[in-house]
């Protein structure tokens, strides 16, 4: 593959900025071609079937191309955190991230750089890699990227964050996130397929949908999972998450500038259950925290789940 192609006009996201990458501009992420990583770690706070006992390989790439109001890592995908590495480097450290016990590598936030990570990649197996990897992602993609994937990506852990199209523009400045992330998991599925475990209980094929629930918004999660179960049935897995916390410059949202109150997330659950969802990953406890790399502890499955 040709990467630095895919930079000279980038369309690599739904925004379709247009801007010459190579050239030094910038798009609505904000970042240019030169590969950027914040953090690369195991970690042991993902959702059960990926964390494990050993963590997972997460690898946090710098930038975004959504820009929610309310990120809870804005050092990273709007400050601009990280260093600046070769694709060769990205594919040693897949291969460190494998030394050290990981379960799967996990790529975080990296719909901007795919062409790159590609090319790691496919350098890193011919050196031995051989873990799953797990594409962790907004859930705003565009097909294009997403088929360029086909074939090396084995678990997507997508979000699915708002349903409402008067929503997504309000905190996403995209009215069309729904659209883009609902078509997004149709290819997403068509790669994947019905989720697939080991024999330790880990995913190695599958799709894991986070929903983020926010304060005030119960009415939009609802659609969300309705929406989801009604699509792919038990076939693929939901993680409804209550760790919202206020982040950010929240002024002109008051409304965000509160946690989700625990019977609120409680509902949900019991409206989940329902609906006859039953591979769905709940979070127990007090998980809503301000932190650099947010925390996904306490984690619960729903009644008749299989994991």
């Amino acid at each position: 593959m040709n990467w630095k192609k895919w930079y000279k006009e980038c369309g690599l996201c739904p925004r379709e900025c247009g801007v010459n990458r190579l050239k030094g501009q910038q798009g609505f992420c904000r970042q240019t071609a030169e590969l950027k990583v914040a953090r690369a770690a195991l970690h042991m706070w993902e959702e059960p079937c990926i964390s494990g006992t050993r963590g997972s390989g997460t690898v946090f790439f710098t930038g975004c191309h959504l820009g929610c109001v309310f990120c809870q890592n804005g050092q990273i995908s709007k400050e601009g955190r990280g260093e600046t590495i070769s694709i060769v480097r990205l594919a040693g450290i897949f291969m460190e991230l494998q030394a050290k016990g990981a379960h799967n590598i996990n790529l975080v936030t990296p719909s901007h750089f795919v062409p790159q990570i590609i090319e790691a990649l496919r350098i890193s197996r011919k050196m031995g890699l051989t873990l799953p990897i797990v594409y962790n992602t907004g859930g705003f993609e565009k097909i294009d990227t997403l088929e360029l994937l086909d074939g090396w990506i084995d678990v997507y852990l997508t979000d699915f964050k708002f349903m409402d199209v008067h929503l997504s523009e309000k905190y996403a400045r995209e009215e069309g996130y729904s659209f883009y992330a609902s078509k997004a998991l149709e290819e997403m599925y068509r790669q994947t397929g019905p989720a697939v475990f080991d024999e330790d209980g880990m995913m190695i094929k599958g799709i894991i949908v986070r929903h983020m629930v926010l304060p005030g918004q119960s009415m939009d999660s609802r659609q969300i999972i309705e929406y989801l179960h009604e699509t792919y049935k038990n076939n693929i897995y939901l993680s409804l998450m209550n760790q919202y916390t206020p982040s950010g410059d929240l002024e002109k949202f008051p409304e965000l500038q509160k946690k989700v109150k625990s019977s609120v997330y409680e509902r949900l659950i019991q409206y989940t259950i329902r609906q006859g969802v039953e591979n769905a990953y709940i979070q127990e406890g007090e998980t809503a925290q301000e932190s650099f790399i947010p925390d996904f502890d306490g984690y619960g499955v729903l009644p008749g789940s299989d994991t």
